[in-house]
């Protein structure tokens, strides 16, 4: 009963820290920050800035190379 008890205690203990750290990754946030704080509306618009420019980089090195 008590090597039961250990294993359904570790496993929940794991599943926590690997959901924990799952969304971290997800969200490009450091591993073991608080995955429940908002996103700074600067860094929300900063980033999704620098994702566009990205794209309309490669599009228009897309439609220069055809």
């Amino acid at each position: 009963m008590k090597t039961i008890k250990m294993l359904l205690t570790g496993f929940l203990l794991g599943l926590l820290i690997g959901l924990w750290v799952g969304v971290n990754i997800g969200k490009g946030q450091p591993v073991f920050s608080n995955p429940f704080a908002k996103e700074d509306l600067s860094k929300k618009i900063k980033r999704r800035v620098g994702e566009s420019i990205e794209q309309l980089g490669e599009d228009i090195k897309g439609k220069v190379n055809k």
